[in-house]
């Protein structure tokens, strides 16, 4: 099973990542994509992000499906991350058409992938300085904006059924996923 987070910067999923993978040690998790790029290739990320950068992210989300894994992976980020910032970056004259297309392309291709998508809500959330993401307030509501988009475009086409928006305090949302997870089959802990 491939369970996923998706959602704006500074919306849990990291924090939600680290309980679920410290308390359920047996799963395999990946909790980096862009930042490890931009540590191991000193490439710009966040509103300085390049078609080179953006490319990149989207091979590892590539890789992050059809790596061969020991059981059951949560990921820190999935596909729909990747083509919401390549997105904004096209939009802001960063990224060109083609990498757009292409990013589009793999959205497309690995969206059915991912058994379970969990969408952070960005309203129990507040935006904090961890000095590498984007502190932006009107970069955040744009990324927010192209993810209802994506959203809405996933429950028109009716293939939604993979994405629950999680909400409320880390508790809650601990709760919330535990019992979508044991829906599908994959009993976690989550104290």
């Amino acid at each position: 099973m491939i369970v996923s987070f998706t959602g704006a910067q500074s919306t849990g999923k990291t924090t939600l990542l680290n309980l679920i993978g410290d308390l359920n040690p047996y799963l395999d998790s990946v909790d980096e994509v862009t930042r490890r790029i931009k540590r191991e290739f000193d490439l710009p990320i966040n509103e300085d992000g390049s078609d080179v950068t953006q490319s990149m992210i989207m091979a590892d989300h590539i890789a992050n499906v059809y790596r061969k894994y020991d059981s059951d992976v949560i990921l820190d980020r999935c596909a729909m991350d990747g083509v919401v910032y390549t997105h904004w970056l096209y939009n802001t004259g960063k990224v060109s058409k083609s990498v757009l297309k292409w990013a589009q392309t793999i959205y497309q291709e690995l969206i059915s992938n991912y058994d379970v998508i969990f969408y952070t809500s960005p309203d129990d959330v507040p935006l904090v300085d961890d000095g590498e993401r984007s502190v932006n307030m009107d970069f955040r509501d744009d990324i927010l904006t192209l993810f209802d988009d994506y959203i809405s475009g996933l429950i028109i086409s009716g293939e939604a059924d993979n994405i629950y928006t999680v909400k409320g305090t880390v508790e809650e949302r601990m709760t919330f996923i535990k019992k979508v997870l044991e829906d599908k089959g994959l009993d976690i802990k989550i104290r």
